[in-house]
């Protein structure tokens, strides 16, 4: 029981963490393509990484009773998705050292074209703000360093329901057992005690 209200209480944390990290990457995602131009892998991994977690996340914690029964898979996803966030957040590991009130200074201010120099050349409507966007990437980049964190906890808990699962099902099997084997010797007494009766009346 305390087990599967920890694990919804991470995968909710995740669901959480991993929303705004998909609406502000979007945002990029849909000013590259307005000017036709193709998103830097930087920002598009860890976006897709996101909308994958997030899905996945919001498919266990909604059946919850199947992920019990399928925890050992469950477990191995998550890691696989602890390797995937890892990834993205070396991708982006520039913005990690980036002084957002001065971004200028940055080797990110000119990768991420419309929303950096390029922008401001062109008079680009992404780049009217560029601390806003400095800022979106870095909580975009710290919320995916959380979500490595979250998915290897969330992973270890699936490890521990199957073991409990495990141990419950292992006593029903045996409860069961013992029932029968009970309801065997009764009936096999009750046998006797008939014949036993009959064979003295006759």
């Amino acid at each position: 029981m305390l087990g599967g209200l920890l694990f919804s209480f991470w995968r909710i944390a995740e669901i959480l963490t991993l929303i705004p990290v998909i609406g502000m990457l979007a945002w990029f995602v849909s000013g590259f393509n307005s000017q036709n131009q193709l998103t830097p892998s930087s920002i598009l991994v860890l976006f897709i990484v996101s909308i994958l977690a997030c899905a996945w996340a919001l498919a266990t914690v909604i059946r919850l009773g199947s992920t019990r029964r399928s925890a050992l898979f469950v477990a191995f996803i998550d890691l696989c998705f602890v390797g995937a966030f890892i990834a993205a957040v070396y991708e982006l590991r520039s913005i990690g050292s980036a002084n957002c009130s001065n971004f200028t200074a940055s080797p990110l201010f000119v990768q991420i074209g419309p929303f950096g120099y390029f922008g401001l050349e062109n008079g680009s409507k992404w780049s009217l703000d560029i601390n806003k966007n400095c800022a979106m990437l870095k909580a975009s980049w710290a919320f995916g360093i959380m979500n490595t964190i979250f998915f290897f906890f969330t992973s270890i808990l699936a490890v521990f329901l199957h073991r409990h699962e495990k141990t419950v099902v292992v006593k029903e099997v045996r409860r069961s057992r013992h029932s029968s084997r009970r309801g065997h010797s009764r009936s096999g007494g009750s046998r006797r005690s008939s014949s036993g009766r009959r064979s003295y009346y006759v």
